[in-house]
C-alpha cells in the first residue's frame, strides 16, 4: 500500500459508497463491530493501495468521506470484532468483505479455503480461526455515480390485463437468432426479443434472480454452475454476468426498451437467505460484518435458523436488516425502473420467532411503502419452515403463486379421478384460497409449468425425472410432477403420441389462458422447449438449461399468440371480482352456471362421479360489477378430459347464438357458430364459445 488518504466525518446516509462529486461517502452498518477499514484497489484491482478505517460512529452506521475519490474506484470491506461463534459472532478482518450496499462487482469469488473464516479439515473446524487472507480470491466493489431514472412512463398495465412471462435472462438469449450479446441484458433489449414477446402477446416479462449471486463450490467442484441465481451476494448489483460491458446502464437500457414495447419487468428476488450458507460456509459479507445482526440464529448461536432449505434464513425482524431490503427494492425499482417483484419463499420474510406473520414488519413495511406497494408484487407462498405452506395467506396488494392451480389442472389432463370440481375451483380464480379481506381474483397467479420443474414439452413426455447430469444421482428435483408421457418415454417418432402431446400441451395452455386470475407461462413453452426431462435445471447453463429456438415456434406459438388475445378480447376472462353463481341484478341470471354434458344443472351426485372428465361452465361478469363494466354477455368453456361426447350447449336468448372461438382440436380453425342444441366434442379438447347475436 502506497497511497495515502485523508477521511472526513462524513454522513451515515445513504448506506453504501455514494459519489458526491468532490468525492465518496462510505456508510456501513454494524452493531457488533468494534472497526470498520474501507480498503481501496488499482484500477485493475490487483492491488491494495490504502486500507483507511471509519472512525465515525452515529447508532450503528460506520462512516466516512473520502475526497478525490472518483466513481470507478474500486473497494471493498474489513470488519474487526469479536470472533466467538457459540455467541453468534464471526468477526475476522483477514477476510475482505463486499459492501452489501455495493452498486456493482467486478466479478465472482473464486473459490479456495481463504474464502472460509475458521481453518477446515479441523475437528470443530467452525470454531477454529483462519489467517489467510481472501483478498485476492474476491471481486472488487465499484464506486458507481447512480443517477436517478428522468421521469418516464411506466406501462402500468391493470392486472386484469397482465399476462406474465417467466424467463432467464440468458436461457432467453444465449440461442435466439439475431440476439446481440447473446445472454445478457442487451440481449433482452434487441429485437428479436421484443418481437417476439410482442408478438406473443404477453405484458410482463419476470426475470429470474438477475442480482449478483455466488456459484456454489460444490458445483463448480462437478464442473457445474449455479445457473438459476438463487444465491445472493449483492441486493444492490446487477450480476457481472449479465453486463457485457461491465456497465450497469445496461440494465437500465433493457428496462427502458421493455416498456417502449409495453412490457414490464418483473425481478425475482431472494431476500430470504444469502449465499453464505450455514456456519460452514464462506465469509463473503453479512457473516463477516455482523453475523448476529444479518441472520436468524438457533438456541444455540452457533447455528443459523434455516427456514430455506439453504443454510440460513436472514434476520428481516433486525430494523438494519429489513431497511437494506426495503432499500434495495426502491432502489431497483426507483433508480433501475422496475415494475414489480417476484418474493422467492415469501414465507420466510415474514416470519417471526412465533413463526408466520401476516402482520410482519416486512409486509407492512411494503404496504405503507408510496412507491413499492403500487407495484406488482408476487408472493412464492411458502418456505420449509414449520407452518411455512400460506397459500392465500398474503393479502392485499400481494400476488401468489398458485400451485393447487398448477397441480389440479396438471392431474386433469392426465385423467386422474375426482379432478372435475377442483378443476371448477381453479378456472374461477380459487376463491376458497384468495376471495376474502378484498382481494381481486388476479391475486392467483396462475402457472401450469416454472422454471423449477418440467417444461410444458418435458411435462407431456416424461413420467419420471431425468436428473443424472445435476450430480446427484437423480435424487433431487420434485418428486410429484403429475406428469405423463403419453405412451413412450422421452423422444418419439410414434405419430400418434407427438399427435397427442401436442394436443395435450394446447389443452393445458389453453386451460391456462381461459381461467380467471394472472396467467404466468414460462419462457419457451411456447414453441415446445425441453430439457431432456430434467425437472431441476438449476446448475444446466448449457442447451439443457437454454431455450432451443431452431426449428421451433410455428403451430403452438401461434396458437399461444391466439390464446393470448382472445383473453384480452373478452373481459369475462378476467374479472376482479370472483364467480360465485350469484343473480345478476341485471338480468337475474347467475354469473356462473355449471352444466353437466347432458344439459342439465351439475348435481353434487355429479361432482362426486370418479368417472366425470369433463367441465362444462358458462361464465358471466360477476354479480357485482357495476353496470358500466359489464362488456359481453357470456362465454361458455368446455374441458374434456375424457372420450368424445355430445354436450348440451346453455340456452340462448332469443336473437343470439354459440360462436365457437377457441378448439385445442382444430387450432388454426375459424370462428364457427354452433347453432344446434347440441354439439360433438372430441375427445382430450378445450372448447370456447361466446354468445353472439344471431
Amino acid at each position: 500500500m502506497s497511497a495515502t488518504h485523508s477521511i472526513e466525518p462524513g454522513c451515515p446516509d445513504p448506506l453504501g459508497a455514494a459519489f458526491d462529486g468532490g468525492g465518496v461517502n462510505f456508510a456501513v452498518f454494524s452493531e457488533h463491530a468494534s472497526r470498520i477499514e474501507i480498503c481501496l484497489f488499482s484500477p485493475d484491482g490487483q492491488r491494495e493501495t490504502a486500507r483507511i478505517a471509519l472512525r465515525e460512529r452515529t447508532g450503528h452506521v460506520w462512516h466516512g468521506r473520502v475526497p478525490g475519490l472518483l466513481p470507478g474506484q474500486l473497494y471493498g470491506l474489513r470488519a474487526h470484532g469479536p470472533f466467538r461463534p457459540e455467541e453468534g459472532h464471526r468477526f475476522n478482518p483477514h477476510k475482505l468483505l463486499i459492501d452489501p450496499y455495493a452498486r456493482r462487482l467486478t466479478g465472482h469469488p473464486r473459490w479456495s479455503d481463504a474464502l472460509l473464516g475458521y481453518n477446515p479439515d479441523t475437528r470443530a473446524a467452525d470454531l477454529t480461526f483462519s489467517t489467510r487472507d481472501s483478498a485476492r480470491f474476491m471481486p472488487r466493489c465499484v464506486v458507481e455515480e447512480v443517477t436517478p431514472l428522468a421521469p418516464a412512463t411506466r406501462p402500468e398495465t391493470p392486472l386484469r390485463e397482465s399476462v406474465i412471462y417467466e424467463a432467464h435472462v440468458k436461457g432467453l438469449t444465449a440461442q435466439m437468432p439475431g440476439a446481440a450479446g447473446a445472454g445478457g441484458f442487451l440481449a433482452l433489449a434487441s429485437d428479436p426479443v421484443l418481437e417476439h414477446l410482442t408478438r406473443l402477446g404477453v405484458t410482463a416479462i419476470e426475470l429470474l434472480p438477475v442480482q449478483a449471486f455466488l456459484n456454489d463450490r460444490f458445483l463448480v467442484q462437478k464442473g457445474l454452475t449455479n445457473y438459476w441465481g438463487y444465491q445472493t451476494l449483492g441486493f444492490f448489483a446487477p450480476d457481472p454476468r449479465y453486463l457485457s460491458g461491465g456497465r450497469i446502464d445496461e440494465f437500465r437500457h433493457m428496462v427502458a426498451r421493455l416498456h417502449a414495447a409495453g412490457i414490464e419487468v418483473i425481478l425475482d428476488v431472494v431476500y430470504n437467505h444469502s449465499c453464505e450458507g450455514n456456519q460452514l460456509g464462506p465469509t463473503l459479507s453479512f457473516r463477516g460484518l455482523d453475523n448476529a445482526s444479518y441472520y436468524r440464529l438457533a438456541p444455540e448461536p452457533r447455528y443459523y435458523i434455516d427456514d430455506t432449505g439453504c443454510g440460513n434464513t436472514l434476520n428481516l425482524d433486525h430494523p438494519m436488516v429489513l431497511r437494506m431490503v426495503m432499500d434495495s427494492l426502491r432502489y431497483w425499482a426507483g433508480v433501475m425502473g422496475v415494475d414489480g417483484f417476484r418474493f422467492d419463499l415469501a414465507t420466510t420474510l415474514a416470519r417471526r420467532a412465533e413463526g408466520f406473520d401476516p402482520l410482519s414488519p416486512f409486509l407492512a413495511a411494503i404496504r405503507q411503502d408510496p412507491l413499492l406497494s403500487r407495484l406488482k408484487l408476487v408472493a412464492e407462498p411458502w418456505d420449509i419452515g414449520p407452518g411455512g405452506y400460506q397459500l392465500g395467506a398474503f393479502g392485499h396488494p400481494f400476488l401468489e403463486w398458485n400451485d393447487k392451480f398448477r397441480d389440479t389442472v396438471r392431474r386433469f389432463w392426465r385423467g386422474d379421478a375426482m379432478q372435475a370440481a377442483d378443476l371448477a375451483a381453479r378456472v374461477t380464480g380459487s376463491a376458497p384460497q384468495f376471495d376474502h379481506g378484498g382481494r381481486a381474483a388476479t391475486s392467483s397467479v396462475n402457472l401450469i409449468t416454472a422454471h423449477d420443474g418440467f417444461t410444458l414439452a418435458d411435462l407431456v413426455s416424461y413420467v419420471e425425472r431425468h436428473n443424472t447430469p445435476n450430480g446427484e444421482e437423480n435424487r433431487d428435483g420434485h418428486h410429484s410432477n403429475f406428469s405423463d408421457n403419453l405412451g413412450v418415454e422421452g423422444p418419439t417418432e410414434d405419430a400418434g403420441i407427438l399427435a397427442a402431446r401436442d394436443q395435450r400441451r394446447r389443452n393445458l395452455m389453453a386451460t391456462l389462458m381461459l381461467s380467471q386470475g394472472t396467467p404466468m407461462l414460462l419462457a419457451g413453452d411456447e414453441v415446445g422447449n425441453g430439457q431432456a426431462g430434467n425437472n431441476n435445471a438449476y446448475c444446466q447453463d448449457n442447451p439443457t438449461g437454454w431455450i432451443d429456438w431452431a426449428g421451433k415456434g410455428g403451430a403452438m406459438e401461434a396458437f399461444t399468440a391466439r390464446l393470448i388475445a382472445f383473453r384480452k378480447a373478452h373481459p369475462i376472462l378476467r374479472q376482479k371480482l370472483f364467480l360465485h353463481s350469484r343473480e345478476r341484478a341485471t338480468d337475474g341470471v347467475e354469473d356462473v352456471l355449471w352444466w353437466h354434458a347432458s344439459g342439465r344443472a351439475m348435481t353434487d351426485a355429479d361432482w362426486r362421479d370418479e368417472d366425470l372428465r369433463h367441465l362444462v361452465v358458462e361464465m358471466r361478469t360477476a354479480s357485482s360489477t357495476p353496470p358500466q363494466d359489464a362488456l359481453e354477455y357470456a362465454i361458455c368453456l368446455v374441458f374434456n378430459a375424457g372420450d368424445a361426447l355430445r354436450v348440451v350447449l346453455p340456452p340462448c336468448p332469443a336473437g343470439m347464438h354459440w360462436s365457437c372461438q377457441i378448439d385445442t382440436g382444430a387450432p388454426e380453425a375459424a370462428p364457427r357458430a354452433e347453432t344446434g342444441p347440441e354439439m360433438e366434442v372430441a375427445a382430450a379438447t378445450v372448447l370456447a364459445l361466446v354468445l353472439e347475436p344471431d
